[in-house]
């Protein structure tokens, strides 16, 4: 527990230290293929920016809600809350762990679809866009901002994304009032929430720096992240 509340106050201080510059983050890369996410042109630098369509949506909020990024990510969880043996009301063994695992594929699940649900109502595009900027410090700033803000209007321009920080709170209250025992109230929710936004921190992060590129590995294994934009096409 000391372990995840370091890590957590860690991400934090990033967090706020990043907030001064939110302001300065519109140097976006804009992506290669105008029928995934976005256009990109090269007239005298500018980046064009094209919403995207309601297929490509589709598309990212199932990958991204049930895709085998999700699943992973809460066979690990689990595996952490057998570890623990929290919640400590599901016990141990086989069943405990199916219980664990499914509450983390759910949570994931509802995040998700918050995330698309208000990211839609508030016309926000919550895609990420690696950063066209160079050295560890500034993309770590690009990948931590990005995990609060979206884009907005015709232009894409940055701004604060109410869908991108309420959705992870969304599905961890949804589990404690929903399935988790009953000694789980609201500040089990929120430290929960907390956790799973750094989550989302992290895919960031990991966006950002490594990133399947159309021949790698990950492209091989057809586990490249379309949540994720390509870079540009260098010419």
């Amino acid at each position: 527990m000391k372990l995840r509340e370091s890590v957590f106050m860690l991400f934090t201080i990033a967090t706020l230290a990043a907030l001064p510059t939110m302001a300065k983050a519109q140097s976006l890369v804009d992506p290669v293929e105008p029928s995934r996410i976005v256009a990109s042109t090269a007239t005298q630098g500018d980046l064009v920016y094209t919403r995207p369509t309601e297929e490509i949506k589709l598309r990212n909020y199932v990958f991204d809600a049930y895709g085998p990024y999700p699943i992973a990510g809460a066979a690990v969880v689990a595996g952490i809350g057998q570890m623990d043996n929290t919640p400590a009301a599901w016990q141990q063994g086989a069943a405990g762990y199916s219980k664990r695992f499914g509450s983390a594929l759910g949570i994931a699940a509802i995040s998700t679809t918050t995330r698309y649900g208000l990211a839609e109502a508030l016309k926000e595009d919550t895609l990420y866009y690696r950063c066209d900027c160079t050295g560890v410090l500034p993309r770590l700033r690009h990948a931590v901002i990005s995990s609060l803000t979206a884009r907005h209007g015709e232009d894409g321009h940055r701004a604060f994304s109410f869908s991108a920080v309420a959705a992870p709170y969304a599905g961890t209250i949804t589990a404690v009032y929903a399935w988790y025992p009953g000694n789980y109230g609201a500040r089990s929710a929120l430290r929960m929430g907390n956790y799973n936004f750094l989550v989302g921190v992290g895919e960031n992060i990991m966006r950002e720096f490594f990133y399947s590129r159309p021949h790698s590995l990950l492209s091989r294994m057809h586990l490249h992240d379309p949540g994720a934009a390509p870079e540009p096409d260098s010419k």
